[in-house]
């Protein structure tokens, strides 16, 4: 088989097509700085911590459950 016929060939992206690109990704980075801004606000923060020590704890309920039940 010719490997020509398998290689596509890549243009250069026309000037509109590049701008929306750039605003494309200029939005993807906006949304992610805001969602990690978000993230890091006081009350979610604290949210987050307090949702993390009952997945701990439940984690850890569930394991000792499981080691009483094998024994």
């Amino acid at each position: 088989m010719d490997r020509t016929e398998t290689t596509q060939t890549l243009r250069p992206l026309s000037r509109p097509a590049e701008a929306r690109l750039e605003r494309s990704v200029a939005d993807a980075l906006r949304i992610i700085r805001a969602a990690c801004d978000e993230r890091n606000e006081a009350p979610v923060k604290a949210a987050r911590r307090q949702l993390a020590a009952v997945y701990g704890a439940t984690r850890l309920s569930r394991q000792r459950e499981r080691r009483g039940a094998s024994a």
